[in-house]
């Protein structure tokens, strides 16, 4: 089965649902990570110039089904509107018939951004009533939204069978760079795997034992190995010293960690090692993240912390691809099920 990709559709002067991934953190009312916004930009310049009427549409946080104004997207309106470089209009919902107007008097070069889709409780119980509601303005759905792929949701799946659906440029890429890793890569190849969650992280390890040379492992999943006493091949580096509690790796895992990296020619990172919100313990991470700069990998990086990490280093722009997805990038390589992308198939 065929991805259906925008350039293949008939889209001049359509009017286009497009599902972004905005979910972004804010600190004091401001975006703390541009990158996910960024990532929408090349597909909404190619609609902009088929002069489409478009509206965005994406979650922000955990509203569970009910209005929350902490989760209003209005809050980071004009941080989208600075990243993108286009004007942006915020509609208080998604499914008035007011939004139809509003495309229509939309202008050169503006967009419109709907509010919060989390507010509605349909939107993740993929109610098909819900999900009419949601299209009923729209002539034409793009997923650009790698991230939330592996959901099985309104926004997501069950507006793509009520009209032509078609993959953005973004999604696109994400597809290809996933294929990439998974099927087309150099070796020595290397899996670095942080944060928490064991039992999400386990699969993805168990792809890359298959398939790759080494994959050191960090983050409180390493500390969770190695209480579950969970076996693996050689494959896997598991920390051998800690810093404190176990909240950061230790020197002697940080310069194994290194050597092994120094040889890589590619390099699929994914979680931080330690617990890097608090400066002490975001060393080997920081650490971690020179050493692949300094690398002649083809390097691919995925995880919202792990962005974060990029992002503070001013590093986003010097790792060859970088993933809008941590949860979907995990469940890809897994070889788990897409809904999001299935949905855009023929």
């Amino acid at each position: 089965m065929e991805l259906k990709k925008i350039q293949e559709a008939g889209l001049e002067e359509k009017k286009i649902l497009l599902r972004v991934d905005f979910n972004v953190a804010v600190e004091k009312g401001k975006v703390k990570e541009k990158f996910k916004i960024e990532a929408a930009k090349k597909t909404l310049n190619y609609l902009l110039e088929k002069k489409c009427k478009i509206a965005v549409v994406s979650h922000f946080g955990r509203p569970e089904g009910k209005i929350n104004p902490e989760f209003s997207l209005q809050q980071i309106k004009n941080d989208i509107q600075e990243t993108l470089g286009i004007k942006v209009f915020f509609v208080k919902d998604c499914l008035s018939e007011e939004i139809k107007n509003e495309l229509d008097v939309l202008g050169e070069n503006e967009i419109l951004l709907l509010e919060n889709v989390r507010f509605y409780p349909g939107e993740e119980t993929n109610d098909a009533a819900f999900a009419q509601k949601l299209i009923s303005n729209f002539e034409i759905f793009i997923n650009d939204a790698f991230s939330v792929c592996h959901r099985d949701q309104a926004s997501v799946t069950n507006v793509a069978k009520i009209v032509p659906s078609y993959a953005g440029l973004w999604l696109q890429k994400e597809i290809e760079e996933m294929e990439k890793i998974k099927n087309n890569f150099e070796r020595p190849a290397v899996a670095i795997i942080g944060g928490a969650k064991i039992e999400t992280k386990l699969p993805v390890i168990k792809f890359f034992e298959e398939k790759y040379d080494k994959i050191l492992v960090g983050g409180k999943i390493a500390n969770e190995a190695l209480d579950q006493n969970l076996q693996f091949s050689e494959k896997v580096i598991l920390p051998i010293d800690f810093i404190d509690e176990r909240l950061d790796i230790g020197p002697e895992t940080l310069e194994k960690f290194k050597n092994i990296i120094r040889e890589a020619k590619t390099i699929v990172w994914n979680g931080p090692l330690g617990k890097f919100e608090e400066e002490k313990y975001a060393f080997s991470t920081n650490e971690i993240l020179k050493e692949i700069l300094g690398s002649q990998a083809y390097v691919v990086v995925g995880g919202g912390e792990t962005i974060e990490v990029l992002e503070k280093n001013e590093a986003i722009d010097k790792i060859n691809f970088v993933s809008t997805g941590g949860g979907a990038m995990l469940e890809y390589l897994s070889g788990n099920k897409m809904p999001g992308i299935d949905a855009l198939k023929s």
